[in-house]
């Protein structure tokens, strides 16, 4: 086998390799430590990674996970310094979702992307002093294995969280993140991503992205003002929504579900937005658009124009005479391959210093060039973010926020 300086490198991993000869399992020992980690504190979780790497017959170890902006990657051992996403050898893992392996002193370093489902946490450092097809899948075993105690600890551990921010964050923008499903989610069949800034000042922008059965269901949401109660308007149609889809509701209920809620609670505000549902068997998509900047489809490197256009509807939770009797729900038929493109008008609206928008065609371009480029969906939304930010000097006028949904029964 040979390696460059940050080479990487292809080995043979059979499906029943046999135990290496030197470097034995301590099953027992592994064992002890995946029961532990059940009732481990998540500041715990980078010694219980370590362990387990010396129970499969690696060296050490050691978990990163992005940040906020997905610029940074940060470790949980305090003592380390943070790596850049673009600018390393672990940023690479990351944005690729595959290994990268580099020469170390006395040995190499494995670095592992850290996974839930379709989700990129970070990644994981393996230290070894030698490399084969046997601890290659122990690396990525022991990647497998984070990724699930990290998963099973975060949503309840502000540790976790304060270790992925690099500012304060707002309070309304707390509330929000607080609602907010992870960035990507997914199957065999289709995968849907989100991003959304500024991430720690924002306000009435939200996404929301759920999976059941065979159906995904995306919603994208920009609530009126700039505020605290703009972020309680979302946050009440985002719960809206899903208890209406949770109870069964077809489409145009779990719309007129959030008009009633909002019309209820919070008679004086109203919120723009998109709801589609995607049928992951038959790529049937089905959609409302209430005031909102309509859906863009991507099919074959183009945008097909006005293909998901549609007459205009009020805005959600509008009440008294304004309220709509009825939404109008339009579907079409989506290719394999096909994207579909929801967005905030902060988006197409961020100037630059001369006062000239980024635009649609500037924002279409991106992830069409991108997309040819093979980046994966959620890395086409990372990159797109970051280009609107620095397009406005990272001082949004308005929220932005992006969802992307792709089908791909292909990959089935």
């Amino acid at each position: 086998m040979r390696l460059g300086r940050e080479g990487v490198i292809s080995v043979s991993e059979p499906s029943h390799a046999p135990a290496h000869p030197g470097l034995p399992v301590d099953e027992n020992r592994l064992e002890q430590l995946i029961t532990e980690a059940q009732t481990a504190l998540p500041v715990e979780l980078p010694a219980l990674a370590d362990q387990c790497a010396s129970a499969l017959g690696l060296g050490t170890a050691l978990i990163y996970l992005v940040d906020l902006q997905q610029r940074l990657l940060i470790p949980l051992g305090e003592a380390w310094e943070p790596l850049s996403v673009d600018h390393s050898s672990a940023g690479w893992a990351y944005r690729t979702v595959s290994p990268r392996v580099v020469d170390a002193d006395e040995g190499l370093i494995v670095w592992m992307p850290l996974v839930d489902g379709a989700e990129r946490l970070g990644v994981l450092a393996v230290r070894t002093a030698s490399l084969d097809g046997v601890l290659m899948r122990r690396s990525r075993m022991l990647a497998c294995l984070s990724a699930m105690m990290i998963s099973s600890k975060r949503a309840y551990s502000d540790w976790l969280a304060a270790r992925t921010r690099t500012a304060a964050m707002g309070l309304p923008a707390e509330m929000l993140r607080t609602f907010l499903p992870p960035r990507t989610i997914g199957s065999s069949r289709c995968v849907s991503t989100a991003v959304l800034e500024p991430a720690y000042g924002i306000a009435g922008d939200a996404f929301d992205h759920s999976v059941a059965k065979n159906e995904l269901h995306t919603m994208i949401l920009d609530g009126m003002g700039h505020d605290l109660i703009a972020g309680l308007t979302t946050s009440v149609a985002m719960a809206a929504a899903r208890n209406a889809r949770r109870g069964g509701g077809d489409l145009a209920d779990v719309v007129g579900s959030v008009d009633q809620a909002l019309a209820q609670w919070l008679p004086d505000h109203f919120c723009t937005g998109v709801l589609c549902r995607l049928s992951a068997e038959t790529g049937m998509l089905r959609w409302v658009n209430c005031g909102h900047p309509p859906p863009l489809l991507v099919r074959d490197g183009r945008v097909l124009a006005g293909a998901l256009d549609s007459p205009p509807q009020p805005p959600i939770g509008l009440a008294g005479p304004l309220a709509p009797a009825t939404r109008q729900v339009h579907e079409t038929k989506l290719e394999p391959g096909d994207c579909v493109l929801l967005y905030t008008d902060g988006v197409v609206e961020a100037r630059d210093a001369d006062g000239a928008e980024f635009g649609l065609d500037r924002f279409t371009d991106f992830i069409i060039r991108s997309n040819a480029a093979g980046e994966r969906p959620a890395e086409v939304l990372r990159l797109l973010i970051h280009a609107i930010l620095d397009y406005q000097r990272n001082r949004l006028r308005d929220d932005a926020t992006i969802l992307l949904f792709e089908w791909r029964p292909q990959y089935q």
